[in-house]
């Protein structure tokens, strides 16, 4: 399912004067954009008034970039996730993924297109624990009914990468936490997505097991030419990152960090979260870094 992209908000009236990097581009024929957001808004209902998480986000992703999106507990940061795998739909506004337009996809659609084109991991596992760590890998194959022998071929495969060789027969309540999302790491990546999706992926791990997690992400990341978006609260994780967007208030800032992980605001950057109309994304910038792009 398409759809053409709308025009170029820079030529809309009242965006007359804006600095590209300001507002959302065209970007419709672009073949390196894997992910647009346009204009996003999501809210529930809650008593008489709706609580707005969102409302005109915007958000360009290219293909093999890592981005953290950080932010406070109860921003919407897992809610902007599960509106970019079509776990959820949008109040208003679209999301594209190359030229999938997600919001007319049908449940069964949605499915489809989350099992071919979307790797996801969660904070928590989620593995079977009455099945073994080569049967949990596999099971997104099984479930598009392909063949035991290939879908475990794969499954192995993958459980090799990540260095569990040999704990493939293991049931998942036989592993430490560390070998369990690596599991779960691998289950997101044996079919191949071209979309990595990470929710708080470290956040259940001390430190030296979250640092040995992170290292691995990363390197599939690149051994497997993902594009890969991931929430996390650990600063320096985000750093790590190419790209690091904070959720605040229904708007996504682009922060820049210091090596400590700590953020950096540059005058630039304060100028335009109060002088552009609408929900740009917002950069900001440690002072002599030079960074450039847009969210």
């Amino acid at each position: 399912m398409t759809r053409q992209a709308s025009h170029d908000p820079a030529s809309s009236p009242g965006n007359e004067g804006l600095e590209p990097e300001c507002v959302q581009p065209a970007v419709a024929d672009d073949d390196s954009v894997l992910l647009r957001v346009e204009n996003l808004r999501k809210e529930y209902r809650s008593g008489l008034q709706p609580l707005v998480l969102f409302d005109g986000l915007n958000l360009t992703v290219r293909q093999g970039e890592m981005i953290a999106i950080v932010g406070e507990s109860g921003a919407g940061k897992s809610t902007l996730l599960h509106l970019l795998a079509a776990l959820d739909r949008p109040s208003a506004g679209d999301v594209y993924f190359a030229a999938t337009w997600l919001g007319k996809l049908t449940a069964g659609e949605a499915a489809t297109f989350r099992n071919r084109e979307i790797g996801y991991v969660w904070q928590l596992h989620y593995l079977l624990p009455e099945f073994t760590a080569l049967e949990n890998v596999a099971m997104p194959l099984l479930a598009r009914e392909e063949p035991k022998p290939s879908a475990f071929a794969k499954a192995r495969e993958l459980l090799r990468e990540v260095g569990l060789e040999a704990r493939v027969h293991h049931l998942a309540g036989e592993l430490s936490g560390g070998e369990q999302q690596r599991v779960s790491l691998a289950r997101a990546l044996v079919t191949q997505p071209r979309l990595l999706l990470a929710d708080e992926p470290t956040g259940n791990l001390d430190n030296r097991t979250a640092e040995a997690v992170f290292g691995l992400l990363e390197r599939l990341h690149t051994t497997h030419r993902l594009t890969s978006i991931l929430v996390t609260h650990n600063m320096e994780i985000a750093k790590r990152c190419g790209r690091t967007l904070r959720l605040h208030e229904g708007r996504l800032h682009e922060v820049w960090l210091h090596s400590s992980g700590s953020e950096g605001a540059s005058a630039e950057g304060r100028a335009a979260s109060s002088d552009t109309p609408g929900h740009p994304i917002v950069r900001t910038a440690v002072p002599g870094a030079n960074r450039t792009g847009t969210a």
